[in-house]
């Protein structure tokens, strides 16, 4: 068995640890955004899956007069007009009915 000591104020001190953490930490939050990113625009199937719906209730949504879809190229849901939908319909509920109101 090998052992060794070593003295955590070197350890720690040393400039050559701090570059090293600051490597993994970066490589480890490049990594968490770029698995949650999403594209610029989603697809019916990628739609479905954000919002863990079935066919019907995507139909729904893609059918509705205010819901942001891009027609022109299929069926496209521009991400960043998705979510103000999404803030603007909360606010509504949140306005408009106790839902989020604590019973």
């Amino acid at each position: 068995m090998i052992q060794f000591q070593i003295d955590p104020s070197e350890l720690f001190g040393s400039e050559d640890f701090r570059q090293i953490i600051r490597e993994e930490i970066k490589s480890a939050v490049a990594e968490v955004v770029r698995q949650n990113q999403l594209p610029p625009m989603l697809n019916r199937k990628q739609l479905m899956e954000l919002f863990q719906i079935g066919q019907t209730k995507c139909s729904e949504l893609l059918n509705r007069p205010d819901f942001p879809v891009f027609r022109e190229a299929g069926v496209l849901i521009p991400t960043h007009l998705l979510f103000q939908w999404i803030e603007k319909n909360t606010q509504w509920v949140e306005e408009n009915t106790s839902y989020f109101k604590a019973g």
